[in-house]
């Protein structure tokens, strides 16, 4: 199998794209750890009745303490950490800029980009001593083209692509690749019930697309799967955008 006896944890596992993400790798023989705020066990649990055994922990990636916690509880279960995706994060509510405020946009930052640093810290030793890793961050295709009121959104994503750029150099060295997934308007279940949204974007938007339907977690997770395997172990400091040919370069 192509992940087998990898471990991979992905935060913002128990729902959308991380979720999705989380079964391929199980699907696929990883040891899956579903690093979440909330829900975490249960999720690693129904991940476990299909697949090797997988481990929730509750976790708030902004903070230090819980991310040491997480990173001891996988080294303890497992012994060892092959691949780190960062896929938790906040959206927030659209808004003109000016409404944000200063306590919104830190708070979005320490989400969105303090916490992939302070699990990139975390991990990396552990892949350093073994010489290989991957950490894949996923980003928005957003941060590339810009869109309005949600500022502090796509600033933190447009962040993150930089700090996946600056970090590959400093861990390539250790063989250890850093590399992100831009998606665009992804139909995860929880958008799906926002029918006013999803009907919005798609007036607006679909007619962009060169492939004509809504993206879906599972276009993510192939992604994923990609940049984790040895395929892509030359491969480094890049973004791949999965958005149905919407962006365009």
């Amino acid at each position: 199998m192509k992940h087998a006896g990898k471990v991979a944890i992905v935060t913002g596992g128990t729902a959308g794209i991380g979720n999705a993400i989380a079964k391929r790798f199980a699907l696929e023989g990883a040891h899956v750890v579903i690093a979440d705020i909330n829900n975490a066990t249960e999720a690693a649990a129904e991940i476990s009745e299909t697949g090797p055994e997988a481990l929730g922990v509750s976790v708030d990636i902004s903070s230090e303490s819980d991310v040491e916690t997480l990173i001891s509880s996988v080294i303890g279960k497992f012994g060892h950490i092959d691949i780190l995706v960062n896929n938790a994060a906040m959206f927030g509510t659209p808004k003109p800029f000016e409404e944000i405020g200063a306590a919104e946009w830190r708070r979005m930052m320490e989400v969105n980009t303090l916490g992939p640093y302070l699990l990139c810290c975390a991990v990396a030793p552990h892949m350093r001593k073994r010489k290989d890793g991957r950490v894949i961050n996923i980003v928005s295709s957003s941060a590339q083209t810009g869109i309005p009121y949600i500022l502090h959104y796509v600033a933190s994503k447009g962040a993150m692509i930089a700090f996946t750029r600056s970090l590959a150099h400093e861990l390539g060295n250790d063989n250890i690749t850093v590399n992100a997934i831009a998606p665009g308007f992804t139909l995860s279940s929880r958008i799906a019930n926002q029918s006013e949204r999803v009907d919005a974007f798609r007036k607006n938007y679909g007619h962009l697309y060169a492939i004509k339907r809504d993206g879906v977690p599972d276009d993510l997770a192939g992604a994923a799967s990609f940049l984790a395997g040895v395929d892509a172990s030359f491969i480094t400091g890049q973004t791949l955008i999965v958005d149905g040919g919407m962006e365009k370069i």
